[in-house]
C-alpha cells in the first residue's frame, strides 16, 4: 500500500510502525456489509483519476442516496450523469484505469471510507436500466478500502437535495447554463 514517498515521510516523522498497523488491520481488497450500507447511505463522493501521463483530476459526485452500490464484494458502480459533456474523469478512466474514491459522511457522526482501485465505463451494462438517468455506468475493482479517521470533517446536515438528481419517470430538469447564448447551440441532447 505504501511506496518510497509515503516511506520516507513515515520514518522521517516516525511513523512506519503505526502505518504498518493501519495496513494489517483495516485494509482489505472485498467490500463488506458494512461498507455497502456506508455507501448506499451516501449521495456523493469525491473520485480522483489521472490522465495518461498522471495529471490529476478530482470530481464531485453527486446523485440520490444509494446511486453508488456495493454489487458484489469485488465491484462497485454508479452511474454517469448528464453533464457538462467534458467527460474529464471518465474520459480519463479511458486512457489510466486507476481511481481514488473518497465516501464522506459529514454529519454527528462523521465517516470516512477511501477506495483504491481500477474502473471501466461501460454503456450498454444490464444494470443501467434500473438507474434513473444514466447515460454510462461505471466499474470498480477494489484494491484498497480502507477507512480514514473522521476527526476533521465537520458536522454539516443536508438542508435539501439537488433538484437535478434524476427521479424515475420524471422528464429531467435542465440547468440553465445549457440554455445560455454562450453554449444553447453546442449542447448535445440527452441520451437515454
Amino acid at each position: 500500500m505504501y511506496h518510497e514517498g509515503n516511506r520516507a515521510l513515515q520514518d522521517a516523522f516516525g511513523s512506519r510502525a503505526l502505518a504498518d498497523r493501519l495496513d494489517q488491520k483495516l485494509r482489505r481488497d472485498l467490500f463488506n456489509e458494512d461498507d455497502a450500507a456506508f455507501i448506499g447511505s451516501l449521495g456523493f463522493f469525491f473520485l480522483a483519476t489521472a490522465d495518461a501521463q498522471g495529471r490529476p483530476d478530482c470530481s464531485f459526485k453527486g446523485g440520490p442516496p444509494g446511486f453508488v452500490r456495493v454489487a458484489t464484494p469485488d465491484l462497485l458502480v454508479f452511474p454517469d450523469y448528464d453533464g457538462n459533456g467534458m467527460f474529464r474523469s471518465l474520459g480519463n478512466i479511458g486512457v489510466n484505469p486507476y481511481v481514488g474514491i473518497l465516501f464522506i459522511a459529514m454529519g454527528e457522526a462523521p465517516k470516512r471510507l477511501r477506495v483504491n482501485g481500477t474502473a471501466q465505463v461501460v454503456g450498454d451494462d444490464p444494470l443501467m436500466a434500473a438507474i434513473p438517468g444514466a447515460q454510462l455506468l461505471v466499474k470498480v475493482t477494489p484494491a484498497d478500502i480502507f477507512p480514514n479517521c473522521p476527526r476533521y470533517v465537520p458536522n454539516m446536515t443536508l438542508v435539501e437535495p439537488s433538484p437535478y438528481l434524476p427521479e424515475p419517470d420524471a422528464a429531467p430538469l435542465e440547468p440553465k447554463w445549457k440554455s445560455f447564448e454562450s453554449f444553447s447551440d453546442v449542447v448535445p441532447p440527452r441520451r437515454r
